[in-house]
């Protein structure tokens, strides 16, 4: 991981040498393989992620292991959420999992609140993450308050697209419904019912929806 610096330097343009050096030393690079989960409900955080490559998905979970997919985190990019149990010290309440073989680099906790007074950049880039987040938020909850499950499972999958740029899903119909807090069979029945208008394609563990994509461009 020699060229860190370089993909540090593309990522983040607007951090000045000094921080990137801070960064660089500090920093704990790391690779990680799709579904792979980084952080989890009720730890405590030692460190929060800065996503170089990939992308990675933030979710709230319960007991029965259904998921409410929040946003997802692309390159460039920081988790306001586990920034904000950093700040106060508290037991994550998010789960974050790599949609894709991703790269981050970890930053210690501790220099945090540091970084905020001694780099206008970096308290700049904090609040930014905080207001996209925070926008990002309120869709979710626009989408699970006044959309039909039919416009949330198209929603879904342009999220999807614009995170990590595929069009394709692989996975099972089960997952998709974790992931909108809905059954399998329900599912099932709206991918079959977006196939016959002709916005998916259906296969075995693997959903198809560049059509959707190309309708909406």
């Amino acid at each position: 991981m020699s060229n860190i610096r370089a993909i540090l330097t593309k990522r983040f343009p607007f951090f000045g040498n000094e921080l990137v050096d801070e960064i660089e030393q500090h920093g704990l690079p790391q690779a990680i393989d799709a579904d792979d989960e980084i952080l989890r409900e009720g730890q405590f955080i030692k460190s929060f992620p800065l996503i170089l490559e990939g992308s990675l998905r933030v979710i709230r979970q319960d007991k029965d292991g259904r998921e409410l997919l929040l946003y997802f985190l692309n390159p460039g990019e920081v988790c306001s959420m586990a920034l904000t149990c950093c700040m106060e010290q508290q037991q994550s309440n998010i789960s974050a999992i790599a949609e894709q073989n991703s790269l981050i680099i970890r930053i210690p906790v501790e220099l945090l609140d540091q970084w905020m007074v001694r780099f206008p950049e970096w308290k700049s880039y904090v609040m930014y993450a905080y207001r996209k987040r925070f926008e990002e938020l309120l869709d979710t909850i626009d989408a699970i308050a006044f959309q039909n499950l039919d416009q949330r499972l198209r929603r879904f999958f342009i999220a999807r697209f614009e995170a990590t740029g595929e069009k394709q899903y692989r996975g099972k119909h089960q997952d998709i419904a974790y992931q909108l807090n809905s059954s399998r069979e329900v599912i099932s029945r709206l991918l079959k019912k977006m196939e016959q208008q002709g916005l998916v394609k259906l296969s075995r563990n693997e959903v198809d929806f560049s059509a959707l994509i190309h309708s909406n461009l």
